[in-house]
């Protein structure tokens, strides 16, 4: 990315973080996917029991590796063998989290959060249970506002969790949400059935608990 177009990019960067901090979140920043975990090892205690939700910026940051290092107590979701009512026990637990790390879908530059979940046990526990929540983004994740946010997970988001998961989705098939070809392109428009990730959408606006949320955005590409 040359200069120039570097320039607009930390002016959005900016702008977003005025807005996180106006909604009573608190932004951080670092430059690259180096400098992820140092941070957010700052903002951590040993000893504290930490959850995450699913999560690919946290694998590429590096935040997974950091978790079972022994300094905390980590409610490892992805332990091999997990059975999945040993799943689902880790995911009630994480309401009980002091922390929990996540990532977020889409990241507006108005200082919102939008998340779109299936199993929904991430924006659950994002909107309430554990005392402190860590939201890890790359620059990639920030949009002008929720309309560009609906539209990143329909086109962005969805499909390439859907691919990972291996679900035999729609948006998988397509590399796009049904949604945006039905006529009825709403937020909540797409395919039906067992397999459709899509299930619950949560905008994290202004929040009445200040800094409980904190939003760490990575200065390059990270996750989808």
């Amino acid at each position: 990315m040359d200069k120039n177009a570097r320039d607009i990019v930390d002016k959005r960067i900016k702008r977003t973080m005025e807005n996180l901090k106006a909604n009573n979140m608190q932004p951080y920043y670092v430059e690259t996917v180096k400098d992820v975990a140092g941070k957010v090892t700052e903002l951590l205690k040993e000893g504290d029991t930490v959850a995450v939700g699913g999560s690919m910026s946290l694998f590429e940051a590096g935040i997974i590796d950091l978790l079972r290092c022994g300094k905390y107590t980590f409610l490892d979701r992805y332990e091999n063998g997990l059975s999945r009512e040993q799943m689902k026990q880790i995911f009630r637990k994480s309401f009980f989290a002091d922390v929990y790390l996540s990532s977020s879908n889409a990241i507006t530059e108005n200082g919102e959060l939008y998340n779109v979940d299936g199993n929904s046990n991430r924006v659950a526990a994002i909107c309430y249970g554990p005392d402190s929540v860590i939201i890890v983004v790359g620059i990639n994740k920030i949009v002008r506002n929720l309309d560009e946010a609906v539209k990143r997970v329909k086109t962005m988001a969805a499909p390439a969790n859907a691919t990972r998961l291996d679900y035999p989705s729609y948006c998988r098939e397509k590399g796009e949400c049904m949604g945006l070809n039905s006529g009825d392109s709403c937020m909540t428009s797409g395919c039906g059935g067992q397999n459709r990730i899509c299930c619950n959408y949560v905008v994290s606006a202004y929040q009445n608990q200040k800094d409980r949320i904190k939003v760490l955005i990575v200065g390059e590409e990270l996750g989808y």
